[in-house]
């Protein structure tokens, strides 16, 4: 049984960490925390997870207690994982972080994009990027997973079957993406209020978006060199999910990219590429651990438009977080994750 702590426990990351494990048939939750709500019990906070819970409630952090756990997920704002992970990994714990700490290889660059300096940069090259559809056996050995960011998840494994083929125009990658209100997270503020998101959507950091470096550094990885991408993400009306449309030029028109996806993902378990002339739904996704691909390419022209969606807090957080520790562990992958996505 792995022993698992939880820091950060009260956001939409958080319950969806704890939704995940309380299904999971080799993991156990032996601490969480929560400076705000300590001595607070989870199925308060929380009453869906009633009944699976009692007796947990929320603690402040402390290292002796996080480091007797085998693996500790970080569900918190970026820079929290830099003032602990140092202690809990000569502890001999093991990280999977869900916020951006880790997730950038260049310091630099992540203080540039999260305003502050980096707080653990002796610790960058420890980190694995947590995809595990490209980096599953560093995974494997890994003492730092950083779990990728949900637009990042979606635009990579949408681009990356074309890339690595080398049959993209690299220079002119464009994902038009949108999001549900849950993205923002659970702090309140007027963007997310009801009467300013309902029936309403809008683009919004078209200058620059903090995922932007990260989707690059991974299309950089595919490609073998540089990529020219513009990323546009939107708010939409909705409570969870992600619809990444993406757009490319081939260079080869004569590649049947539906054979090429369908190959490049066939052992994947929570991937799903449709039958040619699909048009994948958030909703199919919604609460699941699953990424749904299509590939189009309208008029038989050199434009490839792939649709690609995911439910931002499961295979965008939570659900790929969980999926990492169990290639972590050796655990067959689809633990916890099995289930599939809820209608209506």
């Amino acid at each position: 049984m792995v022993k698992v702590g939880i820091v950060g426990g009260t956001g939409y990351t958080g319950v969806e960490l704890l939704r995940l494990l309380a299904q999971h048939p080799q993991a156990q939750v032996e601490v969480i925390t929560s400076r705000s709500e300590a001595g607070l019990p989870v199925a308060d906070l929380y009453p869906n997870l009633r009944g699976h819970y009692d007796g947990l409630a929320f603690s402040v952090p402390d290292i002796k207690t996080l480091g007797a756990c085998d693996v500790v997920f970080f569900a918190t704002p970026h820079g929290v994982a830099h003032a602990l992970a140092g202690e809990l990994l000569a502890a001999g714990t093991r990280i999977i972080d869900l916020s951006a700490d880790f997730r950038l290889q260049d310091a630099d660059e992540w203080a540039k994009w999260y305003g502050q300096p980096h707080g653990a940069p002796e610790l960058l090259a420890d980190a694995v990027y947590g995809l595990p559809e490209v980096n599953r056996e560093q995974i494997r050995q890994a003492r730092l997973i950083a779990v990728p960011g949900c637009y990042p998840t979606a635009t990579q494994l949408g681009f990356l079957p074309l890339l690595e083929a080398g049959l993209a125009d690299n220079t002119r990658l464009i994902a038009d993406c949108k999001s549900g209100v849950s993205g923002a997270g659970r702090g309140a503020s007027v963007g997310s209020l009801f009467c300013e998101a309902g029936e309403s959507m809008k683009a919004y950091a078209v200058k620059g978006h903090r995922h932007l470096p990260e989707i690059t550094q991974g299309l950089r990885r595919a490609a073998g060199g540089e990529v020219g991408l513009t990323f546009v993400p939107h708010l939409t009306p909705m409570i969870r999910g992600i619809h990444s449309t993406l757009y490319a030029t081939v260079v080869d028109k004569s590649v049947d990219l539906q054979a090429l996806y369908e190959a490049r993902y066939a052992d994947e378990p929570f991937v799903d590429v449709m039958p040619a002339g699909s048009h994948p739904e958030t909703r199919s996704v919604r609460g699941a651990n699953v990424c749904r691909i299509a590939v189009h390419r309208p008029q038989d022209g050199d434009l490839v438009v792939v649709l690609s969606v995911i439910d931002n807090l499961v295979k965008g957080a939570s659900g790929q977080a969980v999926q990492n520790m169990n290639i972590l562990f050796g655990l067959d992958e689809r633990f916890g994750l099995s289930h599939a996505g809820m209608l209506p």
